[in-house]
């Protein structure tokens, strides 16, 4: 039967509708395809591999097997007999890497490094962090000189279990270009901060054969004995959401400036005046305070401060081009009005702005110092132990050590072995 014109008239637009349904039905499809394309080339790069926040590289250094650690401790027993109570915790070989993360100094991102060591067996493992004590030299930063006999009593931690981390700071290593912010909390802090996230990005992609643990220690002597309580305090306070604390152990640290300065300035002569200049250099090239450092200090020195810290010269050498004498060092209106003047005030505020007060921490810490300590006064020390029991601290999570007679130097290896038991005796 011939159809009408009418029913041509209705049929022609059903099939124009159904048409155009199928078109757009099509089209939401494409749609959701190129979307989940989209999200699949978000989290990768070019190459294929993983976009990160933090972690930028990782280079292959070398591996340290059971036998040659053991050879480690079994020739520095010789000096340090209890080193070898730790040859029955090393149960696994290590793999160290050079690391590259990307953190922020100044409000500026920048790339900085530090070495990563793992066990080379499969494993689950809780990270350790380790914060080294002043070095002015950026070849012997950890990242630039692993090899370093001192590193390396470090790095073979990670044959007990532990993915240890150790930071070249900001000014070392791949960031050496900037000055070091040498005692400033903020970038310090925060440079540690972000390599403990690079580590996390890095598994499982980076290291594969490993599980990281949500479980942190610290560990720390002189600069690094600060860097550590104020990453604790951080960790605890202000990042407990993302890293588990379980325990920190700060060697020696100037925890408190102000009684730092206050020691040195009251003394004749003070054997590391190195520590001094790197404190006032940094403080004055991150406007840390507003003085001139020739308010602080007398002539050559003030002048010839920022030609020492460029990252070439030993403490022995910047040493020499300063001086023992603490009247020959600092000017006498400093000496007289440090700890009181107006005119020096801001230095004051700086100071305190970068020590590390009292709190109540629920997470166990403990405090070593050597008795005999000439380079920081084990009086920071016993300061910041008194601080955090009367902030409200229980005397059982926080406990205190003072091995006598021991100067700086001397007690760095006993305090961080027995640092090292208080934290096993945590797992």
């Amino acid at each position: 039967m011939k159809s009408t014109g009418a029913c041509e008239e209705v049929i022609l637009p059903i099939k124009v509708i159904f048409a155009r349904m199928k078109t757009i039905k099509c089209l939401i499809g494409a749609l959701l395809y190129l979307s989940v394309i989209i999200s699949v080339v978000s989290s990768c790069n070019k190459s294929g591999e993983p976009e990160y926040d933090h972690f930028v590289s990782k280079e292959y250094i070398t591996t340290y097997t059971t036998a040659y650690i053991n050879t480690l401790l079994d020739i520095a027993s010789a000096a340090y007999p209890e080193l070898s109570d730790l040859k029955p915790l090393i149960s696994h070989p290590v793999d160290i890497y050079k690391v590259v993360y990307r953190t922020e100094v100044n409000e500026k991102v920048i790339n900085a490094s530090g070495l990563v060591c793992v066990p080379s067996d499969k494993g689950d493992y809780p990270l350790l962090s380790f914060q080294n004590g002043t070095n002015t030299v950026n070849d012997y930063s950890p990242s630039e000189y692993p090899g370093n006999p001192s590193y390396q009593f470090v790095e073979v931690i990670a044959a007990m279990g532990y993915v240890l981390v150790i930071p070249d700071y900001p000014g070392f290593g791949e960031s050496s270009d900037i000055p070091h912010p040498y005692l400033i909390k903020e970038p310090t802090v925060r440079s540690i901060v972000d390599m403990l996230f690079a580590v996390k990005e890095m598994d499982p992609e980076e290291l594969p054969d490993l599980t990281i643990k949500d479980a942190v220690y610290l560990a720390g002597y002189s600069q690094g004995g600060w860097a550590t309580l104020a990453l604790h305090e951080a960790l605890e306070k202000d990042y407990s959401g993302e890293f588990t604390l379980k325990g920190s152990v700060c060697g020696a640290g100037p925890y408190d400036l102000n009684i730092l300065f206050g020691s040195m300035t009251g003394l004749s002569s003070y054997p590391m005046p190195v520590y001094i200049g790197y404190i006032i250099n940094a403080y004055s090239e991150y406007d840390q305070f507003t003085n001139p450092v020739s308010d602080i200090l007398k002539e050559p020195y003030a002048s010839r401060l920022g030609n020492l810290y460029s990252g070439s010269l030993t403490s022995d050498q910047i040493n020499k081009q300063l001086t023992t004498s603490i009247p020959g060092l600092f000017t006498d209106g400093f000496l007289s009005g440090f700890r009181s003047e107006a005119k020096y005030a801001s230095v004051r505020t700086s100071f305190a702005r970068n020590s590390i007060a009292g709190w109540n921490t629920a997470v166990p810490l403990f405090l070593i110092h050597g008795g005999g300590d000439t380079s920081v006064d084990p009086l920071t020390t016993e300061s910041i132990y008194n601080a955090m029991i009367q902030a409200g601290t229980s005397l059982q999570t926080c406990s205190k050590e003072i091995i006598p007679g021991l100067d700086h130097g001397d007690a760095v290896i006993p305090a961080m072995i027995k640092g090292l038991q208080f934290l096993m005796s945590l797992r």
